[in-house]
């Protein structure tokens, strides 16, 4: 019989993963696959337990919101592990695995991702880390990482609409130096910066023209001009544009190898987790992880 490793964050979203392990374990023995559990604790166990791959492990599951992906991904990636990587949307915003198109029934994505396609999709990688949706920097990182985790189960996204408001009256612009394809792109102020490999933050679509198939990641960077007016422009960007076109307040740049400088050394977020420090070096490796599509056609969600 042939073995698949599940990892999961009980803590993720509402919770509803330890509710569904029994019928997570039965889906898969019917379809011939032995699913060994276990709890994700962010630590050495968790590389232990990946790294103890042999001919019969069929594939992993990762059960909780971008944040686990991201961590599982790291070892994969650094542990040199080649096995498909199947997603349960079991977070918050769930970004990646909505993307490629999961379920959120969480019985219906076992069976799916049990018939799904192995695509070859690719990452980014921000000086030693590296990333399945968003990299970022500036406003939303602060907020994404203060609001508390209650609020973000409880409200999703909304929670970082309320959040954001209460950060304006204290929030310091930046100054950011980015290098992209050997081309200086922009020296100035920004309010926030995103690099995307994925499409959306917070279930929010921001990256219209991402493709995680494509060898690039895509740059969208908003302006520090005039705070209040900008941040109107880029939630209404955000809400309602449906001509995916991007408005003067934000810069797009398509690349495969950044670099990006600061005067100071700002907070940074990778998938919803405390990024590395300034300067900043940030690659897309192309291909780089295999990962179960529910789809048989790798069509994205816009």
């Amino acid at each position: 019989m042939k073995k698949v490793k599940l990892l999961y964050n009980p803590s993720s979203g509402d919770n509803r993963i330890v509710n569904s392990l029994n019928d997570i374990i039965t889906t898969y023995q019917k379809h011939g696959l032995h699913v060994t559990p276990h709890i994700l604790e962010f630590g050495s166990s968790d590389i232990e337990f990946l790294t103890d791959i042999d001919e019969n492990d069929d594939h992993i599951i990762a059960a909780g919101g971008d944040g686990t992906i991201n961590h599982i991904v790291n070892i994969l990636m650094d542990n040199n592990i080649d096995i498909p990587l199947a997603l349960l949307r079991t977070g918050t915003a769930n970004d990646f695995a909505n993307l490629i198109g999961v379920p959120s029934d969480i019985i219906e994505a076992c069976e799916k991702n049990i018939k799904g396609t192995v695509r070859k999709l690719d990452l980014g990688k921000v000086n030693d880390k590296y990333f399945m949706n968003v990299f970022s920097c500036g406003l939303f990182t602060d907020v994404s990482q203060k609001t508390p985790t209650i609020m973000k189960n409880t409200f999703g996204k909304l929670a970082y609409y309320f959040s954001s408001i209460g950060e304006l009256p204290s929030f310091k612009k930046m100054h950011l130096n980015i290098t992209a394809n050997g081309e200086e792109v922009y020296s100035d102020s920004a309010l926030i910066f995103f690099v995307f490999n994925g499409k959306t933050a917070g279930n929010l679509k921001i990256a219209y023209l991402s493709d995680i198939q494509d060898g690039f990641l895509d740059i969208l960077l908003v302006k520090g001009d005039n705070i209040g007016e900008i941040i109107r422009t880029v939630f209404h960007y955000m809400t309602h544009n449906r001509h995916k076109s991007y408005p003067k307040d934000i810069i797009h740049v398509k690349s495969n190898d950044i670099v990006i400088t600061s005067a100071s050394d700002e907070t940074t977020d990778i998938d919803g987790q405390p990024g590395p420090s300034f300067p900043l070096k940030i690659t897309c490796e192309p291909g780089a992880v295999k990962v179960i599509c529910p789809r048989a056609k790798m069509k994205l969600k816009d």
